[in-house]
């Protein structure tokens, strides 16, 4: 692979072995004069748009050059040294994703402090935990409601400022409370140049940058140590992935001084403070910040990116909204749905014939330019991380000239061990490993034969600079998670191709064994639904059972179309609708299309209808979109024994 060696050789002025602080001080040098954020007007109570920054527009987005971040960033540096934050500090961020909350982060670390990160999501018990165990020593909050929460549990606490990111009224009897715009005054007036360029460099790279804690699937959340080390060399290898390499053919997307991307999932997860927001700011890349998930179609098109992250999930949705639009008349489906099929044959067809292509153009014609439209219209680059990705839904996404990069990390990792190049992309995989990053396979956590694939199947082992020496404050957890050569053991079985593309199968710990001694993985089937337009959602069940099992979220708009083509007359109440055995029969033929995709032992037997979706609001969901799979098990622990107390429907 020839780009694989351009890649190894590559080399530019963004890759290099600096603190982080010194990473973004020399991208400011460079892009002093090009944007590098991009903020909505309207949706906060800024309280540094009081006397430091204009306030955007209601609905509107105003830019921020580099040089005028660069210079929010030295006072916030300078306000937080004054505070009595420095190197070595535990300094937390309790917020959305946001402007902000990107140049506290900046600004904490070129003061040499070590953020910590708590999601607003949190209940008390969370927030307590999450500042009690890193022993932060300050706090910086979205706003009053977050600033409460914390000062509801501040006796378990040692914090010696809490500063909001909007406005306060009221707190005027505490020397300890201060707004952001506080700490931006502090430091403009006490700003030495001197002291600052040398705080920059003052953390060795091994030092302690961030402190990340793991979602907390189960058990409680781990933090996760990650050096300076650790993210800037994560940033190099994904720099030499996606720069504009001299080898890349002419037009090949990359990440560099002209891409601009909306910034949306949390900041606190490692996946968008790597991918999102330190590789975006090394590369002179501008970065919106999206007013929520929610507004993403408006956001995009009012900020036209190039590039954005994501997880599997928003694909999902956003796939979804799609087709919901374009089902208002029976003619503009039909329409969809035949270029849908053009495009996913486009995007597998190795060399399209002039048929295909004609056929192809059509559709982008009638379709596609549409979507790519609707979503800013200059979209080059989507990566997908923090899950296990539909290589239909891929295919689909490349089929209307939306790209999709399926990529592959976790937070011990800072975060990505491969993805997908453009150059080089195999729809279906995780992609290589970037270049630095090393891999071995141990086949001994599988049972001989459970995997009938070319190639190397078992646990992935990974070891690199960019990988965390373990965890804060746990030497047990840390040494179980390391080989005695030094291996971090990620606990995922990946199957590793002839070719060096990785295929991801599943997390160890969710493989189901079913009683007749076969191994199942449920990603691929949960998967296999993600471009379904019956079924939102899907778990799959069987461990320790004679055959697998699913409970699966309707679309239920989906299901009162078809109800109402048939004559049907369905009842109001999603739970009833569910129950319905009619509905129940429409939704067996989708999963009887599924089922033609797998192995007989894989295939699900029976399942259950649910009437509400998996939220994080609902706590079914991770704040990264990850299935809580216990939590869902025990809120339906009736509807799967149901399942294997009847006999199954045989499918």
């Amino acid at each position: 692979m020839d780009w694989l060696e351009a890649e190894r050789t590559y080399d530019d002025e963004v890759i290099a072995d600096t603190t982080l602080g010194r990473m973004f001080e020399e991208s400011a040098d460079r892009n002093a004069d090009r944007p590098a954020q991009r903020y909505k007007g309207g949706i906060y109570d800024r309280s540094l748009t009081e006397s430091v920054l204009p306030a955007a527009p209601p609905g509107e987005f105003n830019a921020l050059s580099y040089r005028e971040l660069r210079d929010v960033v030295k006072a916030l540096a300078t306000g937080f040294r004054e505070l009595g934050i420095g190197r070595g500090d535990r300094l937390a961020i309790y917020a959305n994703t946001r402007m902000e909350w990107a140049q506290t982060d900046l600004a904490a670390l070129s003061a040499g402090a070590v953020v910590t990160t708590v999601y607003t999501s949190s209940s008390p018990e969370q927030v307590e935990y999450l500042l009690s165990d890193p022993r932060a020593s300050a706090v910086v909050v979205e706003n009053e409601t977050l600033l409460e929460r914390v000062i509801e549990v501040e006796e378990a606490l040692d914090i010696e400022a809490l500063i909001s990111i909007d406005r306060l009224e009221g707190y005027d009897d505490r020397e300890d409370v201060y707004t952001l715009a506080d700490v931006y005054e502090l430091g403009e007036a006490a700003f030495d140049p001197e002291a600052y360029d040398a705080w920059l460099d003052e953390p060795e790279l091994d030092d302690l940058a961030s402190l990340i804690y793991t979602s907390g699937t189960t058990g409680q959340p781990k933090g996760v140590r990650l050096t300076h080390r650790n993210f800037r060399s994560n940033v190099n290898q994904n720099r030499r992935r996606y720069a504009p390499r001299p080898d890349r053919p002419a037009g090949a997307a990359s990440i560099d001084v002209d891409s601009r991307t909306v910034s949306y999932l949390p900041l606190a997860h490692v996946f968008e403070r790597t991918a999102g927001h330190f590789l975006m700011f090394a590369s002179g890349a501008s970065v919106a910040y999206a007013e929520s998930p929610d507004t993403l179609q408006e956001d995009f098109a009012a900020v036209s990116p190039t590039a954005a992250t994501s997880v599997p999930r928003v694909y999902e949705k956003i796939y979804d909204a799609i087709r919901t639009q374009a089902s208002e008349s029976a003619v503009k489906e039909r329409i969809f749905e035949w270029a849908i099929e053009v495009g996913r044959a486009y995007a597998e067809a190795d060399s399209p014939g002039a048929t295909l292509r004609a056929k192809h153009a059509l559709a982008d014609r009638l379709v596609f330019s549409t979507v790519r439209e609707a979503l800013g219209g200059e979209i080059e680059i989507l990566i997908s991380g923090g899950g296990s990705l539909s290589a239909e839904l891929c295919t689909l996404y490349h089929g209307m000239g939306l790209p999709i990069y399926e990529g592959y990390g976790l937070t011990e990792t800072a975060p990505v061990v491969s993805v997908n190049p453009p150059e080089a992309a195999v729809i279906g995989t995780i992609g290589p490993p970037l270049v630095g990053v090393e891999i071995r396979i141990d086949d001994s956590v599988v049972r001989e034969g459970a995997f009938d694939d070319p190639g190397e199947v078992g646990e992935l082992l990974v070891r690199g600079p960019n990988v965390s020496d373990g965890y804060w404050e746990r030497p047990r957890e840390t040494e179980r998670a390391f080989t005695e050569a030094g291996w971090f053991r990620t606990g995922d079985v990946v199957h590793l191709r002839p070719d060096g593309y990785i295929e991801f199968r599943e997390r160890i710990k969710r493989i189901l064994v079913l009683s007749t001694g076969k191994n199942v993985a449920p990603a691929p089937i949960e998967d296999a639904f993600a471009a379904s337009e019956l079924v939102e959602q899907a778990m799959v069940v069987g461990d320790g059972r004679k055959f697998v099992s699913a409970l699966l979220v309707p679309n239920l708009e989906a299901v009162a179309k078809w109800a109402d083509g048939e004559g049907i007359d369905l009842p109001d109440d999603p739970e009833a609708i569910c129950a319905d055995e009619r509905v129940r029969e429409f939704v067996g033929q989708e999963v009887d299309r599924v089922n033609e995709g797998f192995e007989r032992h894989e295939r699900v037997k029976d399942f259950r209808l649910l009437p509400r979706e998996f939220t994080e609001e609902n706590e079914m969901l991770t704040p990264t979109m990850k299935k809580k799979r216990r939590v869902i098990l025990d809120r339906f622990e009736d509807r799967v024994e149901e399942m294997y107390a009847e006999p199954a429907v045989q499918r």
